[in-house]
């Protein structure tokens, strides 16, 4: 499993009964975990002093119950900031456990970069939300085409670059549908060293597309590898749905990346330390390709 463990503004203090009680920066929150299937003892002050709850409706969806939460605030990744705030089903705009995961391109970005400073590498960020992976791949010294069907998340990640001091990097914002979007940077025929993909379960378009990951995406990652530059660098998959354990991506990738590039796929579940447990919540599943 890799676990995203350099966290300093953010932990997971405990998780029982279907919820987990994090501190994000200050504030503490309480929100639901499907993976948390487990009735421990909430032993944890924090249970009975959080700044804010999500309570999950029997009826699906939810809504969240405020005790001392400001409507907007930032925490801290090594260099970067991001800005949070409590939106519709149960998000704040950030999923720490992909820290892991940027920790482990931006050190391939980093590296290339010192080896060639003059060679731009550049990165395709599919399905980007709030720019989490955006940011990370600039600060490492990457030019990165942040992709999202939604306008306000691109809107969101805009301001993340901001906070983190990357106005004035070489970031592309595109608003659009993913699959639309690659299929015309085939015909246009522009390439990538590195791309990052973290598809939903379920999803539409910006004209009512509809995506459905079990249909989707095995004809997209192998879509995608027709935009990836001769010599590239990484290629990151992320999964949230229950079906596409570490080992379906791997395969996924194996049939699709390695054959015209070569190189060698990991994949592995994702996770976040437990503080009170000393245990690890997993969070996912991530498949990693990348060039030796």
């Amino acid at each position: 499993m890799w676990i995203a463990d350099n966290w300093k503004d953010y932990e997971v203090l405990d998780c029982s009964q279907g919820e987990k009680l994090e501190r994000w920066g200050k504030y503490t929150l309480v929100r639901p975990d499907p993976q948390v299937i487990w009735n421990t003892p909430r032993r944890h002050t924090g249970w009975k002093k959080k700044n804010a709850h999500y309570h999950r409706s029997k009826k699906g969806g939810g809504e969240w119950e405020f005790f001392d939460l400001p409507k907007q605030w930032q925490i801290h990744y090594k260099d970067l900031t991001f800005n949070l705030q409590p939106f519709s089903f149960k998000h704040t705009g950030l999923f720490p456990e992909q820290a892991a995961n940027w920790d482990w391109f931006s050190e391939l970005i980093y590296n290339k970069k010192k080896r060639n400073p003059n060679k731009e590498i550049k990165v395709l960020n599919l399905f980007a939300y709030t720019g989490g992976a955006t940011v990370s791949a600039a600060k490492a010294g990457a030019a990165v085409t942040h992709v999202d069907a939604s306008k306000g998340m691109v809107t969101w990640a805009k301001e993340n670059a901001v906070s983190s001091g990357l106005k004035d990097a070489p970031i592309r914002w595109i608003v659009d549908d993913c699959v639309k979007f690659v299929e015309r940077e085939i015909r246009r025929g522009n390439t990538y060293d590195g791309i990052i993909m973290d598809p939903p379960s379920y999803g539409r378009g910006p004209k009512g597309e509809i995506w459905k990951i079990e249909e989707k995406i095995f004809p997209f990652i192998e879509l995608c590898t027709k935009i990836l530059s001769p010599n590239p660098l990484f290629y990151l998959v992320n999964s949230y749905t229950t079906g596409l354990q570490p080992a379906v991506l791997s395969y996924m990738m194996g049939s699709t990346i390695v054959p015209k590039f070569g190189g060698e796929v990991q994949a592995e579940e994702i996770g976040l330390p437990v503080t009170n447990s000393g245990l690890v919540l997993p969070c996912g599943a991530s498949g990693r390709w990348q060039n030796i």
